[in-house]
């Protein structure tokens, strides 16, 4: 399968944070990455996909030097990650799935800890610590133990610890898994603020968090790429389909919408007494509903309701990913 890949121009080259050329990474007869290349660069919040077993967490652990790819090269601001693994390193700031902290610490304590581990001086670590912070969000908590606070403070204190050094790129796994729609809402939107300085590379399995959040999709299945596109051509990409909902009342409806030229699939459903609901597609980007309106007046139906059925980032997710265990 072709994939369609975020061509990144001349002049942006100077804003590549993340470039991976060719990299692949096995694990005895397991092959977890295969040849993957992409970069990025300074300012995108791109969604990173794949379903369980994809290659996301080795990718993850390879951006950070946890492992050394068997071969290929990464670059983190140019530098390539086998010659300084210190310097890309602390260019990154990670928050890992389960979010580790110590619980009976308070929040400034914590963050003044993770300070002297990064090798924060002084009045750098008392700079940082209060732009943290700020950014953030933490004010309110600062002075309370981190074992007394919700779920969402958990992860903003995990987002506090990850920007503290002040690095270019951000890997967050997971970043609102466990938090209720108005918390998830709020740290969407954080995201969204952190990534306007930074790249921040977003590894989720909400789908509209991807939607609402990121500008991008790098998608994996297998170890590989399939799918590099922005959020909106990817999903105005779906097989090359239309897709429409109808609900209408009259008789041999199913057998004269069955005519539709293109027709790929026809999905119905009763809705009342004669009036049913389809759910058509047709192969290519010709809209069929001005066909459906003329054969609703030819054959004396009432429309009830005609309009496009938009592609779900979900849906296009598991075609990809379908596809490639297939081929």
């Amino acid at each position: 399968m072709s994939i369609n890949k975020t061509e990144i121009k001349d002049d942006d080259l100077e804003n590549l944070t993340i470039e991976l050329k060719n990299v692949s990474k096995s694990f005895d007869s397991i092959h977890a990455v295969q040849s993957l290349s992409f970069k990025v660069r300074k300012g995108e919040v791109i969604g990173f996909l794949g379903p369980n077993g994809s290659g996301k967490t080795t990718t993850m652990r390879l951006l950070t030097s946890f492992y050394n790819p068997d071969s290929g090269y990464i670059k983190i601001n140019g530098i390539n990650t086998q010659e300084n693994d210190i310097e890309t390193r602390n260019s990154i700031g990670y928050l890992a799935e389960n979010n580790p902290l110590y619980e009976d610490l308070l929040v400034k304590e914590y963050l003044e800890f993770v300070a002297d581990l990064r090798g924060l001086k002084k009045t750098e670590k008392k700079r940082n610590i209060e732009k943290s912070i700020e950014e953030i969000g933490l004010k309110e908590v600062y002075f309370r133990p981190i074992n007394q606070l919700s779920k969402g403070y958990h992860q903003r204190v995990g987002l506090a610890q990850a920007i503290l050094h002040d690095p270019s790129i951000l890997i967050l796994d997971e970043p609102t898994e466990g938090l209720d729609p108005n918390q998830r809402l709020t740290h969407r939107n954080l995201i969204k603020t952190l990534g306007k300085q930074r790249t921040v590379l977003l590894s989720t399995h909400v789908m509209q968090e991807v939607e609402t959040t990121c500008q991008r999709v790098i998608l994996l299945s297998k170890g590989s790429l399939v799918a590099d596109q922005s959020v909106k051509d990817l999903l105005n990409q779906v097989q090359g389909l239309k897709t429409v909902y109808v609900e209408i009342d009259g008789n041999n409806i199913e057998k004269e919408l069955n005519k539709l030229p293109g027709l790929n699939s026809i999905e119905s459903e009763q809705i009342i007494e004669a009036r049913k609901g389809f759910t058509i597609s047709v192969v290519g980007d010709i809209d069929p509903r001005p066909e459906i309106y003329k054969l609703s007046k030819s054959q004396n139906w009432i429309i009830w309701e005609l309009r496009e059925v938009k592609p779900k980032l979900e849906e296009i997710f598991r075609d990809l990913t379908t596809q490639n265990k297939k081929s």
